[in-house]
This record gives C-alpha cells, sequence and structure tokens, in this order.
C-alpha cells in the first residue's frame, strides 16, 4: 500500500487508464447505437470550430453563468489534482477549492431549469449524487481514510464532472452553441 506521499505503483496506472479508456469507448458506442446518436453524428459532421461566443454565455441567467464558471474551473483544477502529487500544500488547498467548486456547481444546478420542459431534469440526479458524495469523501479525509477518500473523489470527479462535460458539448447545447454554433 502506498501512503498519500508517495506515487501509486506503477502497476496500478495501466489498469486505471484502460478502464478509463473502456468506459469511453463504452459510452461512444452506446450514444452511436442510440437513436440520438445519429442525430448528434450529423450536426457534430457540420459543425465548424470558432472562436468562443462569450456574448451567449453572458444571455444567460446568473445560475447558468455561475454554474458554468465553477464547473469549468472545477473540470481544470480536478485534473490537477488527480495527477498531482498527493499530501502536499498544493492538494489540500485546491482540493478545499475544488469542494467549494463543486458546491457551487451542485447548488447554482437546483436553479437551473427548462431544458425546454421547464422543470428538473435527469442531469439533476448528478446534482443529489454531488450533494451526497461531497461530504463523504471530505470526512473520509478527515479520518485519515486516504483510500476512501480517493475512490469517493475520484469517483465523484469522474463520473460526475468529466462525463457531465462532455454532456454539455452535446449538439443543442450552450457549450456546444459556444464553441461549434
Amino acid at each position: 500500500m502506498t501512503s498519500p506521499s508517495q506515487p501509486p505503483v506503477a502497476a496500478e496506472r495501466p489498469l486505471r487508464l484502460n478502464l478509463a479508456v473502456w468506459t469511453g469507448v463504452v459510452a461512444v458506442v452506446t450514444l452511436a447505437l442510440s437513436p440520438i446518436g445519429g442525430q448528434i453524428a450529423r450536426a457534430a459532421a457540420s459543425a465548424r470550430l470558432h472562436a468562443p461566443d462569450l456574448a451567449l454565455i453572458g444571455r444567460q441567467s446568473p445560475a447558468v453563468q455561475i454554474h458554468l464558471l465553477a464547473a469549468l474551473a472545477a473540470v481544470a483544477l480536478g485534473w490537477l489534482l488527480i495527477a498531482g502529487r498527493k499530501g502536499r500544500t498544493f492538494h489540500r488547498i485546491a482540493g478545499w477549492t475544488w469542494v467549494l467548486l463543486a458546491l457551487a456547481v451542485a447548488i447554482s444546478s437546483l436553479f437551473i431549469t427548462g431544458l425546454g420542459h421547464g422543470r428538473w431534469s435527469w442531469l439533476h440526479l448528478l446534482t443529489a449524487w454531488t450533494l451526497l458524495v461531497l461530504p463523504l469523501g471530505v470526512r473520509a479525509i478527515r479520518r485519515r481514510d486516504v483510500a476512501a477518500h480517493r475512490r469517493w473523489m475520484r469517483g465523484l470527479f469522474l463520473g460526475g464532472f468529466a462525463i457531465n462535460i462532455l454532456v454539455a458539448f452535446i449538439p443543442g447545447r450552450l457549450l456546444w452553441a459556444v464553441a461549434f454554433g
């Protein structure tokens, strides 16, 4: 077993990478075979990358703006936390910052309804998951249970944030319009 300040054993890394790669492959194949997969593929084929249209973000409600900025910051900081050394001052300060960003994302999402139907969507299940898992991850590290902390936080980051950022770029959504619309 490794301590929080030691890097993981080399044999652990390929397994994690393979799991992430296979998860991505399964997600792409599932989406491609779904009824909306063809619509998304046609929209993606006609997409043209351009400078971000930040005016679209400026026209959104404050809840959407806070949600978007906090989510993007949480994804960037999350990758740094996962890739960096653990147990150091940077990790602790950045970790608490990430927790606050995750809370901002979750709480702001409660004020985002609509998506064409004026009520919460299935994506709000991730809000509930975040509000449940985040305290568990914090409690685990405060109890010095590094393994549980790692599982809770990586699971929340990869399962909640990384996948959700991909969902945010589906054609017809705001980030799609900002980057490709």
